[in-house]
């Protein structure tokens, strides 16, 4: 990762990120795609929905489920995308960082959270995967444990830098 540096996409698989940013910043921006409040288009067609901290809670609250009745605390996400065509909803966590803290203790929570995920979209019958976005300090040799752990946790998955639109199962431009 570049201080300071300019993100950009690589349409053909998937979307770098470079720094901190939602994933709608992104999509936007993409060929053949728009946004439309939180409706994803590809091509004119509805593909999938997209949430970012609280508002995953409203559209929760829009299917009729209330949280407080199924866990005891929020979970924020970063950005949740839900993909119609796998019925799955896609929590992603960006974790960049130059320096050891507490993310590195977040990294091993993920097989709760998705458990907890799994909770509150079960109603929905909906798929839930946890996708942790990290940057390059991440390849450190020190974090080959944790890495290894969170890709051990059945739906859970990281990638540097990079979401593979692909993998979730968005179109991707030719």
């Amino acid at each position: 990762m570049k201080k300071r540096g300019k993100g950009g996409a690589n349409t053909q698989t998937g979307l770098r990120f470079e720094s901190k940013v939602d994933f709608l910043t992104f999509i936007k921006n993409q060929e053949k795609y728009s946004v439309k409040g939180a409706v994803i288009f590809y091509d004119g067609k509805k593909v999938g929905l997209t949430f970012k901290k609280h508002g995953f809670y409203k559209y929760l609250g829009e299917k009729g489920i209330d949280y407080k009745e199924i866990i005891s605390q929020k979970l924020l996400p970063d950005d949740a995308i839900f993909v119609i065509a796998n019925n799955t909803m896609h929590i992603i966590e960006i974790k960049f960082q130059e320096g050891s803290g507490s993310t590195d203790e977040k990294l091993q929570t993920c097989d709760f959270k998705i458990k907890q995920y799994r909770k509150l979209l079960s109603r929905l019958n909906a798929e839930v995967k946890y996708i942790y976005i990290l940057n390059e300090w991440f390849k450190k040799p020190g974090y080959k444990d944790v890495l290894d752990y969170i890709i051990s946790v059945e739906g859970c998955a990281y990638y540097f830098n990079y979401l593979p639109l692909q993998k979730i199962g968005l179109p991707v431009p030719k």
